[in-house]
């Protein structure tokens, strides 16, 4: 799902479907980065998943990730980073999905979060949607509202969208390895094949030093 699509239908699903994964066959499965970005976890491979849960794409590659993470090398760092592009809804998903990685309650509602954005259609990208949203939950609301308001959560997000920036990310899911290569389906033609070439670049990394 790239950043055009999103910013003209957001709030809604994009149309995505196979033909983005047909251009595969044309080009190389990743691209090197002009400039390598410093990794922020001393001593490993930093590996970053930018998506975003209106994102059909990013949904289907979520329990792949999640089966993928079981296996991760111990010299490699992983983690997510939401797609902003400036966007005032996109901001709100990435507050609540940081207010969840804090609380550490995005185990629980990370799959809910896909199904009321994409199949609900709720607006929990504003401060009362999540509000209303979460008492479906089994866990401390106010202390997740406390974190989801709070001025330290904003400079996360600001950090995000810069990081996403500096990545030049313009489509949705995108996996960054090593501050040197990005990758996604469209370049490797499913997101399976991203996984597997995840590997192969961290291989090389590893190789090259």
């Amino acid at each position: 799902m790239n950043r055009r699509e999103v910013l003209k239908r957001l709030g809604l699903l994009s149309a995505a479907g196979a033909a983005p994964l047909a251009l595969a066959q044309q080009r190389a499965p990743f691209e090197t980065l002009a400039n390598r970005v410093p990794s922020e976890v001393e001593g490993k491979i930093e590996v970053i998943e930018f998506f975003h849960y209106g994102c059909p794409h990013c949904r289907n590659f979520h329990p792949l990730v999640k089966d993928w993470l079981t296996r991760l090398p111990e010299d490699v760092a992983f983690r997510k980073v939401p797609a902003i592009w400036g966007n005032d809804q996109l901001r709100g998903l990435a507050r609540l999905y940081y207010t969840g990685e804090r609380t550490e309650t995005l185990g629980l509602i990370e799959e809910a979060i896909f199904a009321a954005v994409q199949d609900e259609r709720r607006a929990i990208h504003t401060e009362e949607g999540v509000r209303n949203w979460i008492t479906r939950f089994d866990f401390d609301h106010a202390a997740f509202m406390d974190t989801y308001k709070s001025f330290a959560l904003q400079a996360t997000i600001q950090r995000a969208d810069q990081i996403a920036r500096t990545y030049r990310i313009q489509g949705v899911p995108t996996v960054a390895v090593g501050g040197r290569f990005i990758t996604s389906a469209s370049m490797t033609g499913s997101h399976q094949g991203t996984l597997e070439v995840v590997d192969q670049l961290l291989e090389r990394i590893r190789n090259e030093g």
